[in-house]
């Protein structure tokens, strides 16, 4: 699970993000209203510990009041720093609902969205401002909150483009090719309401309910348009995309993300994540291909393998991170080491034995209490982007001998475009409608 851009501006001003777009439609707006020696010694451990609790709390405050612009070329959420909490949603269109039903829909997101990412309600109303006599337009429980580094992220399901109602939104001529539902791979245990959806919304936050805010408030704009699918809550990331984030930990213990792409490889990015001005549709330029898997985890039958087994299985040592073939974490594995077993994740995830294929992780570990056999329903919501859904295609088929597989069932599944950015009072996507 480890082997496997630049940063988001400062917001915009209250004003700025108040104007709603052109556009915005009577039923969008409708929606939003929806001993000595001892004693020395304890101070100074004392001190230090004060020290640490002092720093530990002007960075969370900083974090706290990080701010990532909603506009721009490529979507937030992506390259940007990862953050420690998500809310990540599917949603399908309503029956009967038409081309100006999601437009305005596309659209009215946009507008609370570029207002919740500055820290602001989404409408100049909010929770408590408007008439005392109807809902309110925000539903409050971030009211007072700063923006705590939310990202919000749009996607397009290959449902939106065809469906069993036909071509109802006028756009299946322009379906990527590679927006298809993702073939049956050896360990997939899918649960079909946990799996796929004709929109989604990644929302990413330092604080879980500033993103839980917005996911709530983004479901209750889409009243009559479109409803919630499934829905998934993570903590504690499992990735990097900046040199100055610390490799993170998941729920087996090891360090997952080592090999991630980085914001500042701009060539990575160009190569792997971002889809190309000359690749097809036209539309897409800028934009990328997310994957989610929900990857459970044997939790139980995990923590009762030994250690030197733990570390033959993933192909690094659980303590540093650094590979069996030697050297430290961010040492070239060595796989003529007779050290790294041939089925280990390392091995067969690592780009060097997948012909230089990358992808950008994302993902987050879960833990949704327990299930009804009393184990710990928990493991890894995995999130990738790539520039070709074919990338995360070869790279999973290639883990069919993963050692690890004994230990991970993947009980939910999704793919989904991801329009480039969205240009100020415009909306994502608004070049698939031009």
């Amino acid at each position: 699970m480890d082997e496997s851009s630049t940063s988001a501006d400062a917001g915009s001003s209250e004003e700025s993000a108040s104007a709603a777009p052109s556009g915005l439609s009577r039923r969008g707006l409708l929606g939003l209203a929806l001993g000595g020696g001892v004693a020395s010694l304890a101070v100074g451990v004392g001190a230090g510990i004060t020290g640490g609790v002092a720093i530990g709390r002007a960075r969370a405050e900083a974090d706290a009041h990080t701010a990532y612009d909603f506009f721009g070329a490529h979507q937030a959420g992506i390259t940007t720093p990862v953050q420690e909490h998500l809310h990540f949603a599917s949603f399908d269109m309503m029956p009967r609902t038409d081309r100006d039903d999601l437009v305005t829909l596309l659209q009215d997101w946009a507008y609370a969205a570029s207002r919740m990412v500055q820290g602001l309600e989404v409408s100049a109303t909010g929770a408590v401002g408007g008439d005392p006599e109807v809902p309110p337009d925000d539903t409050g429980e971030a009211f007072g909150l700063p923006a705590s580094g939310l990202t919000i992220t749009f996607g397009f399901g290959p449902g939106l483009f065809e469906n069993d109602e036909g071509d109802r939104y006028g756009i299946a001529a322009l379906r990527p090719a590679g927006l298809e539902r993702l073939p049956p791979f050896l360990g997939d245990d899918l649960v079909p309401e946990a799996s796929h959806g004709d929109l989604c919304i990644q929302a990413c936050a330092d604080d879980p309910q500033v993103a839980v805010h917005a996911i709530r408030n983004l479901s209750r704009i889409a009243f009559g348009r479109a409803k919630l699918r499934w829905s998934q809550l993570g903590f504690g990331k499992t990735s990097r995309t900046t040199s100055a984030q610390a490799t993170p930990r998941n729920l087996f213990g090891f360090k997952d993300g080592t090999a991630n792409i980085l914001a500042d490889d701009v060539a990575a990015l160009d190569e792997h994540v971002w889809v190309a001005a000359s690749d097809e549709p036209d539309w897409m330029a800028g934009g990328s291909y997310l994957v989610a898997r929900k990857i459970a985890m044997l939790i139980e039958t995990w923590d009762r393998v030994r250690l030197s087994e733990q570390d033959t299985i993933i192909g690094r040592d659980k303590g540093e991170g650094a590979p069996l073939s030697g050297g430290d974490e961010f040492t070239a594995p060595d796989f003529a080491s007779s050290r790294i077993d041939p089925d280990s994740h390392v091995r067969l995830a690592h780009p060097d034995q997948n012909d230089g294929i990358r992808i950008l992780r994302r993902g987050f570990n879960y833990v949704n209490g327990n299930n009804e056999l009393g184990r710990l329903d928990a493991g890894l919501f995995f999130l990738s982007y790539q520039r070709d859904p074919a990338q995360f295609i070869a790279l999973q088929r290639r883990l069919a001998t993963d050692r690890m597989n004994e230990y991970i069932r993947h009980v939910g599944s999704g793919i989904w475009a991801i329009p480039p950015g969205a240009a100020p009072g415009s909306y994502v996507g608004a070049a698939l409608f031009a």
